[in-house]
């Protein structure tokens, strides 16, 4: 491998790295916000993003539930994304990338990814049901607006998922038969 794409590939880990630190930060700062919305609604204002739902909080908590969950669910699954990333291309070989190592974690890629996408879809059918119903979901559009990039991202991570696994297991039946 040249010196050039191992530099490629030295600094997109270290990006992966920035992004994983960034949305671990962005989903502590959402539990935290969750947490003194329950408990301290004066001090929302103040806190991350300034998601403040404690109108919704007075009006229905079934509904401030749902939507808060669907929120940390889709932090937390950005940040388990990363992890999974992050790990890949921490053991990755790149003179020998077909095993089966990498081929299961860029299925759990697809997976996360595929889920990410279809939980953001669901959370905004949520919200669009709930504005429809006279309550304010303003500022909670930003954590599911790219719900249809994500899943066409799972369909196309899966199909290399998919591809990849292949590879390995002709990569074994031809080291069997050498």
């Amino acid at each position: 491998m040249s010196k050039r794409n191992n530099f490629v590939f030295k600094g997109l880990h270290i990006v992966a790295w920035i992004i994983f630190v960034g949305l671990s930060i962005e989903a502590g700062g959402l539990i935290v916000n969750f947490i003194f919305s329950v408990l301290n609604p004066e001090f929302v204002q103040n806190l991350y993003q300034k998601l403040d739902l404690t109108e919704m909080y007075r009006n229905s908590r079934l509904a401030f539930f749902g939507i808060y969950s669907f929120i940390l669910v889709i932090s937390i699954l950005k940040v388990f994304l990363f992890y999974v990333v992050i790990r890949l291309m921490h053991k990755m070989d790149l003179t020998k990338p077909f095993n089966t190592f990498v081929s299961n974690q860029i299925l759990y890629i697809s997976y996360y990814t595929l889920s990410i996408g279809l939980v953001s879809l669901i959370a905004r059918q949520l919200a669009d049901k709930l504005m429809q119903h006279g309550f304010v979901t303003d500022g909670v559009d930003q954590f599911w607006a790219d719900s249809q990039a994500f899943i066409l991202m799972g369909a196309v991570i899966y199909v290399i998922a998919t591809i990849f696994k292949k590879g390995v297991d002709i990569q074994n039946e031809n080291d069997l038969t050498v």
